[in-house]
């Protein structure tokens, strides 16, 4: 695929990318307008690339790594909250976390974006996951009839900053949790040990509170098919755990912003 058709189809999500990373959408074109100069200079950087998405971030990368361009900003470029809280992250984290959540990246796509290994990657993105936790942590129920999976999931997200409030390998044993104590997320197995649903005990549970869900499931034709709550994220087993870390992060921290959104707009 020649160069500039590659560049017209992935843009919009060059751009998406650079605003979250910089806060304000001038300030991340002026990143995207710099990586595409230096693309039309040497055309050998994307020409010919297995996997020409990865090799644009690359370059954008290494223009972000290297160049401050943060002045190009407007003063009426308006920073809308969830950039600023993202633009407060560290750096290398930001990006990290950004790769993963809001792009897509597989561990290893993101990792040979930033040019390092996939443990590093990983590190990174649990400090970014820190960071925003450090406002948004909140109580977690993990619906999953899986031990060993369950308390990877337990120890995943207390390392997130988070706190467990039951693990439930049941429906009627996650409506019990949930009704001694509402949780701010719940993590769910579709597949629960007595054949019962997680789908069900979620969407029972949602009908007397609102919270992000995440499916965790090794049937996620189920999930398709079945009667899902809106919004929801869905990630299939055999899972890695940057990209759950990333997706508890992401579905904290927009649902949060989504919920001040609502109230500015009830004023």
């Amino acid at each position: 695929m020649p160069t500039s058709s590659v560049v017209a189809e992935y843009l919009p999500f060059m751009r998406r990318y650079a605003r979250a990373l910089t806060g304000r959408q001038n300030s991340g074109d002026a990143y995207v307008v710099a990586a595409l100069e230096a693309i039309l200079a040497d055309r050998g950087a994307i020409d010919g690339a297995q996997r020409p998405r990865v090799a644009l971030y690359k370059v954008l990368t290494k223009i972000w790594n290297s160049v401050d361009l943060n002045d190009a900003a407007e003063p009426r470029d308006v920073q809308l909250p969830v950039e600023r809280r993202l633009a407060q992250i560290t750096p290398l984290p930001r990006q990290a976390f950004l790769l993963v959540s809001l792009e897509g990246f597989s561990e290893e796509q993101a990792a040979e974006i930033l040019d390092i290994d996939v443990p590093a990657l990983r590190d990174f993105v649990k400090a970014a996951g820190r960071e925003l936790a450090a406002e948004i942590a909140t109580d977690v129920l993990i619906i999953e009839d899986e031990a060993l999976i369950a308390m990877d999931l337990e120890h995943l997200v207390e390392d997130l900053g988070h706190r467990v409030i039951g693990v439930a390998r049941t429906h009627s044993k996650a409506v019990s949790i949930a009704k001694a104590n509402i949780p701010g997320l719940i993590l769910a197995d579709i597949h629960l040990a007595d054949n019962s649903s997680g789908l069900d005990a979620v969407n029972e549970l949602l009908r007397s509170f609102q919270v992000p869900v995440i499916f965790i499931t090794a049937y996620p034709e189920r999930f398709l098919t079945g009667e899902r709550p809106e919004p929801a994220f869905l990630i299939a087993k055999p899972f890695q755990p940057t990209a759950v870390s990333a997706v508890i992060s992401q579905a904290l921290f927009f649902e949060r912003n989504a919920r001040r959104s609502d109230r500015r707009a009830a004023v």
